[in-house]
């Protein structure tokens, strides 16, 4: 069992973050927010497939403007991401924000910054001090070996602020495309502060390596129990990330929705098309809620048992193809049968 940081706890739009509240999977939009039914049905798609909240870029006042519509046809809280101009802020906290994401250093004047925290204040808006190693305030090291020591003060400096202007209700994040960076920052940040933080690797990249850098990265800090919401940054279709970041905290044991699936990597014994067979396996069911372990495996002597805490699971060999349940095979068919049998077998689960 992993124990947790301890953290105070916020609020954004009924999701509950820090304390002993799930760590959370949430995602962005890349569509343009101005563009009101395609950000909506994008935000739909990706709550279907588990993201709790979503957080839209908001470029100027027709973005800001664009919450108000998109806020009654979604169901999941929605974040505002500013940058420099602090109307923005006070314009999308007024047209339904539950929550800022900035950097109040990059707001400008402390008279900005204390309008935007008057309002977030009064509507007990959370805000996300969003800190980020290619954006350090000018006075820090941006050297290498003083990277994660940077974005550790320049959070502090920024907590700092708000917390003068008798503000807490508040998240942090430290991110780095470098992942050793990001990591050492979490930490450092953890043993001198209780607010919750958002993790994430930035720039992580395209979905194979950004996957392998943000699992190394998020899962190290996730171990040591640091980490109260996640976000798997990838240049690629938004709904991955939500798949990846369920498939961290499943693979930590910190939380389990829908879909595990165990796979063998497939040997010279292997006689049937396996990788194909486990990826069309994966596909067909990406978006069960329900937690459900499957496993699809390629020897019907060894599958079953290797397999056997598995809910279901398909093996196969030469045309024939089995269904096995709790490691013990219920039902023999022709292989091209397989799929439509699982999917028969699993509803009949759920």
């Amino acid at each position: 069992m992993i124990k947790r940081r301890k953290t105070g706890k916020i609020n954004i739009g009924g999701v509950e973050i820090g304390g002993n509240s799930p760590v959370s999977v949430q995602s962005m939009c890349n569509t343009d927010t101005r563009d009101i039914r395609t950000t909506v049905n994008q935000i739909k798609a990706m709550t279907d497939a588990g993201c709790e909240l979503i957080r839209v870029a908001v470029p100027d006042r027709c973005a800001a403007e664009a919450i108000f519509e998109i806020k009654k046809q979604v169901k999941i809280p929605l974040i505002a991401d500013i940058h420099f101009d602090y109307r923005l802020a006070l314009e999308s906290m007024k047209n339904g924000a539950d929550a800022l994401r900035l950097n109040p250093g990059n707001i400008g004047k402390r008279k900005f910054i204390q309008k935007v925290v008057n309002e977030a204040g009064q509507r007990e808006i959370p805000i996300r001090i969003g800190v980020n190693a290619g954006s350090l305030e000018k006075g820090l090291s941006h050297k290498q070996e003083d990277l994660a020591d940077s974005l550790v003060e320049s959070a502090m400096r920024n907590v700092r602020v708000l917390e003068e202007m008798d503000f807490n209700l508040i998240k942090v994040s430290l991110k780095a495309s470098d992942v050793t960076t990001m990591v050492i920052a979490y930490r450092k940040f953890a043993g001198i502060s209780d607010y919750p933080v958002h993790l994430g690797v930035t720039e992580a990249g395209t979905l194979k390596s950004g996957l392998i850098k943000s699992s190394i990265g998020m899962g190290s800090l996730l171990l040591d129990g640091i980490g109260d919401t996640i976000r798997v940054s990838l240049t690629e279709n938004p709904l991955e990330e939500v798949y990846a970041g369920w498939e961290i905290l499943k693979a930590l044991n910190i939380r389990k929705r829908g879909l595990t699936l165990i796979s063998c990597p497939t040997c010279g014994r292997c006689t049937i098309e396996l990788i194909s067979l486990a990826k069309q396996v994966e596909e067909k069911f990406k978006n069960i809620k329900k937690p459900l372990t499957i496993a699809v495996m390629g020897c019907p002597v060894n599958g079953p048992g290797e397999a056997g805490f598995a809910d279901i699971g398909i093996c196969g060999a030469n045309d024939e193809g089995y269904i096995f349940k709790q490691g013990k095979i219920v039902g023999k068919v022709p292989f091209d049968e397989l799929i439509p049998r699982l999917e028969s077998e699993i509803y009949r689960l759920l």
